[in-house]
């Protein structure tokens, strides 16, 4: 098995926008998904408000991330990682390793003082991956969030 983790193409934005759906089913909200296949082809190519990877077994997206650049007023240009996620199937298979390696390479390539993503509370797999990073998961900050449609 030769998996191909490299930056994604405007080509691969359907494959991405499924598995942003496939996410948001196995994070229990599947109807909180108003973003478009079309509105994040746009986001990541034109507007460069973000940016993505693929993780690729035989011409077959499998997983991805995707990151933009965030402030901190303490600490200055941060990375942060939006969404990442691996197809199921492909769990066990050492890919989500490698793309959150090329994620940490990213960041420390743009040279950012601070790498920040969230969790789920009730996602163990998840979290435990996260500590076999060595990662801090803070429990003292709650997330804020307003909508605007």
């Amino acid at each position: 098995m030769n998996v191909v983790i490299r930056a994604a193409k405007p080509t691969d934005v359907p494959s991405i926008f499924e598995l942003i759906k496939e996410l948001a089913l196995y994070e229990k909200a599947p109807e909180q998904v108003s973003n478009t296949s079309k509105g994040l082809e746009e986001d990541l190519f034109e507007k460069n408000l973000c940016q993505a990877i693929v993780a690729e077994i035989d011409a077959e997206i499998v997983g991805f991330a995707l990151h933009y650049t965030s402030y901190s007023t303490w600490k200055g240009a941060c990375l942060y990682l939006e969404d990442f996620y691996v197809k199921e199937d492909k769990r066990t298979l050492g890919i989500g390793q490698l793309l959150f390696d090329e994620i940490i390479r990213i960041a420390k390539e743009s040279k950012v003082k601070r790498m920040d993503w969230q969790v789920l509370a009730w996602n163990e797999p998840a979290i435990r991956f996260y500590q076999k990073q060595q990662a801090i998961l803070d429990p003292e900050w709650l997330n804020g969030r307003l909508f605007f449609e």
